[in-house]
C-alpha cells in the first residue's frame, strides 16, 4: 500500500494524523471524513485522517493520534501513505521531504539518524520529521519492523527527495 492523497491548503490551526482501524473496509468508507482515506495495510483496513485534534471517526478503534504536523498555514499539501515492512538491519537511502514525515511502529523497531542525532522508535511509538531534515531510517534487528507513514509534502515537490549533501554516521544499532 502506497498512495497519495491531496491535501490542500494548510489551516492555521494544528493538524494532526488519526489512524483508526475498522473490522472492514465498508464500514471505515461510511466513516470518513472531508480529509480521510481508507486503505488497506498489514492486513487490517484502516481510516487515516487529517484534521484538528478533538476529531473522531463514528466507530472504529483509535490506534494513535500523531501530531501536531509541523505545516505552513497557506501551502497546499498532499498525504502520501505508505506501508512499511523493512527486515531487521534494512535501510533507506538518504533522503529527505518537502514536508514532515509521520510514522507509527506496529511491530518491532526503527531507527532514524539525522544531523541532530539518532532516535530508536518501538513498537507503538510514532515520530514526526520536519521538513527539510536529512534522514536515514534503519529497521533495529532482530525482527521485521512494520510502520504505517505519512509524508505531508509541499503538492508541487515530489514526496521524496534525495539528500546526497549529508553522510550519516551509521549510530544506528545493527
Amino acid at each position: 500500500m502506497a498512495g497519495s492523497e491531496p491535501f490542500g491548503i494548510a489551516p492555521a490551526t494544528p493538524v494532526y494524523w488519526h489512524l483508526d482501524r475498522f473490522p472492514a473496509r465498508a464500514a471505515a468508507d461510511a466513516a470518513r471524513g472531508a480529509h480521510s482515506t481508507v486503505v488497506r495495510a498489514h492486513g487490517r483496513d484502516w481510516l487515516f485522517t487529517l484534521a484538528d485534534s478533538a476529531w473522531h471517526p463514528n466507530g472504529g478503534e483509535r490506534v494513535a493520534r500523531i501530531g501536531p504536523l509541523p505545516v505552513v498555514p497557506g501551502r497546499r499539501y498532499s498525504a502520501h501513505y505508505l506501508e512499511g515492512v523493512v527486515p531487521a538491519a534494512g535501510r533507506t537511502p538518504v533522503h529527505q521531504h518537502a514536508g514532515p514525515e509521520a510514522w507509527l511502529v506496529l511491530e518491532g523497531a526503527q531507527c532514524l539518524e539525522t544531523p541532530d542525532g539518532v532516535s530508536v522508535v518501538r513498537s507503538g511509538e510514532s515520530l514526526i520529521v520536519g521538513e527539510g531534515v536529512p534522514m536515514l531510517l534503519v529497521g533495529v534487528p532482530p525482527g521485521i519492523r512494520r510502520t504505517l507513514g505519512l509524508v505531508l509534502h509541499d503538492e508541487s515537490r515530489p514526496w521524496t527527495i534525495p539528500a546526497p549533501d549529508w553522510t550519516p554516521k551509521e549510530r544506528c544499532p545493527r
